[in-house]
């Protein structure tokens, strides 16, 4: 695949209902679309490998334990302690490969089993941590991908969210600690993590493909076009900022002041 072929996916994906949203496969196109000519089948050979396994398990055991038990003990799916800021944990390319990688790449895997066997599962936005919410007879639970899907606990929840630095009062809303969040939410948060370190790393071109990523998944979202702009603008590109500012124009934008000072500033460079 090339990264033309990827952008091309990842529009598809961008227009798809959120119900129909290709999860694996915009996954793929995200790797591809990071480094290209990469072969895709081993995350779809992996993918259906969990599939099928999974649902050897789901009648003798709850969807929680089935889960964890495919992922993590049967396909050794885990979190990358010792590399933890290495760009393959944000690829599931690599990840298959590896079977190890951040709690997002991860949770693709997870997710897309699911989805293929019936079980209720949702990512988690938590702060600092992404995670799963998994439907069971006694109710939602959250499993951690990174920790070998183990299960954490309402009190360890609230540990955390502290430690994030939210409130007590919030904190103590499990409600709003495990609310979930759609496929296409938790990819674009593994795009913005890509995003951050790219910014840090003064990494300009791989800052733009991951915005470049997050405004093709949500097209009703205006704001990767300015950080698509503002990625372009450091690499000396101006009239590529320009026109990603104007991309950002055509959606609804409800920060049309902070977009007009970035045109301005750019077309002052221009001049």
């Amino acid at each position: 695949m090339t990264r033309d072929e990827a952008i091309e996916t990842l529009t598809e994906a961008g227009q798809a209902e959120e119900e129909a949203f290709p999860l694996l496969e915009a996954a793929i196109a995200c790797a591809i679309h990071d480094s290209p000519f990469r072969d895709p089948q081993p995350v779809r050979t992996l993918a259906a490998h969990a599939a099928d396994r999974l649902a050897e398990r789901i009648g003798s055991e709850g969807p929680d334990d089935a889960l964890t038990e495919t992922m993590a003990s049967d396909l050794r799916l885990n979190g990358d302690l010792l590399n933890h800021d290495s760009p393959g944990n944000t690829d599931v390319i690599d990840v298959a490969e590896s079977r190890r990688g951040l709690s997002g790449a991860l949770s693709v895997f997870y997710l897309d089993a699911a989805r293929r066997t019936g079980i209720k599962a949702q990512g988690v936005d938590f702060p600092g941590h992404f995670l799963l919410r998994v439907e069971t007879p006694g109710g939602p639970v959250a499993l951690d991908p990174f920790s070998q899907g183990r299960l954490v606990l309402p009190s360890e929840l609230t540990r955390r969210a502290l430690r994030a630095g939210l409130t007590p009062h919030v904190a103590d809303r499990l409600d709003v600690l495990m609310a979930p969040v759609t496929d296409r939410q938790a990819l674009i948060r593994l795009q913005n993590v890509l995003f951050s370190r790219a910014i840090r790393s003064q990494d300009y071109e791989g800052a733009e493909r991951s915005a470049l990523r997050r405004a093709l998944l949500d097209p009703e979202d205006h704001r990767p076009w300015l950080d698509v702009a503002a990625a372009r603008e450091k690499q000396g590109s101006l009239a590529g900022a320009l026109e990603a500012l104007a991309r950002a124009r055509t959606v609804d934008d409800p920060m049309e002041v902070t977009r007009q000072m970035s045109v301005d500033r750019v077309r002052l460079q221009l001049n």
